[in-house]
């Protein structure tokens, strides 16, 4: 089996905003701190990643057996990967290595939960939890979205717990940040989406809300994503720095001018959303910049 058919049902793409969600986890930590355990980095990344793979695959799994995968156009950003419809992997075995990196990123987290306690117990409970039932009770009662903005903080919040065994409002702010930089990724690939999740049970934010009324809560994600940043660097919980990342609002305008007039054509939406992807990898890999700046500054 080719490996490439493996990278197209993991979704290898979409792995970078836990990357970048640890990566900023680390880089926060060791601004506060001035130390890093890289061995703890390491699996933190490792178990991160395998948690992310899991819930992709279950998740593929999942909308094949109910049949959404057959009935929605495929794009490079939404309608699943195509690898069960056409036939390139088997079912059982995309459950199965779901399943397999479910155990490997449980273990990963069970040792720092031997380490560091019942703080990191709650968060992989969490994880686990959402990972396994996200394609199912979760999706199906509207709030995939909520989740994964959730999920992202808790990376953040976890990583930096596991390098400092601190909570800080540095810590709090810069996850939900993250999470919400993840969840708007999430919102705008489930638009051309819509009838096939709607036809087999599921309720995304956009069909709770119908398409045009979603469209208008477009400007809710940059707007929380800056704003808090924005107040991060006036209460001095982020280094000015952090300021880099409105850079990337020319990218946020462009999608968002467009949402209403495309949200109806997915030929033309898949530009609207190559352009919230770009906005959400970029802005979370500047604020990963920003906060080496400050630490090189300040060494």
């Amino acid at each position: 089996m080719k490996i490439s058919v493996w990278f197209r049902v993991i979704r290898i793409k979409f792995l970078l905003a836990s990357v970048i969600a640890v990566s900023l986890g680390l880089s926060l930590s060791y601004w506060q701190t001035g130390k890093l355990d890289a061995v703890s980095a390491i699996i933190t990344m490792g178990g991160v990643m395998a948690l992310h793979a899991s819930v992709d695959l279950l998740n593929d799994y999942s909308d094949y057996k109910r049949g959404i995968d057959t009935i929605t156009k495929r794009t490079k950003f939404s309608g699943g990967t195509g690898v069960l419809p056409e036939g390139l992997l088997k079912p059982l075995t995309v459950y199965y290595a779901g399943i397999i990196f479910l155990v490997l990123g449980s273990l990963a987290g069970a040792y720092f939960v031997i380490i560091h306690g019942w703080i990191i117990a709650a968060i992989l409970g969490f994880a686990i939890l959402s990972i396994y039932f996200y394609s199912t009770k979760i999706v199906d009662s509207g709030l995939g979205e909520i989740f994964v903005g959730i999920k992202g903080t808790m990376i953040v919040l976890g990583t930096m717990y596991i390098q400092t065994e601190q909570i800080l409002p540095t810590n709090i702010l810069s996850g939900i940040i993250a999470g919400t930089l993840s969840s708007f990724v999430l919102f705008i690939t489930s638009f051309p989406d819509h009838d096939a999740d709607k036809e087999k049970g599921r309720k995304t934010l956009v069909i709770a809300l119908g398409k045009i009324r979603a469209a208008n809560l477009y400007w809710v994600f940059p707007c929380v994503a800056y704003s808090l940043i924005i107040f991060g660097i006036v209460s001095g919980l982020l280094p000015v720095y952090s300021a880099m990342v409105f850079v990337t609002i020319p990218l946020a305008i462009k999608s968002g001018k467009k949402i209403k007039q495309y949200h109806d054509d997915i030929e033309r939406f898949v530009g609207v959303m190559k352009s919230t992807v770009l906005f959400s990898r970029i802005t979370g890999a500047l604020f990963v910049i920003s906060i080496l700046i400050a630490i090189a500054k300040n060494s």
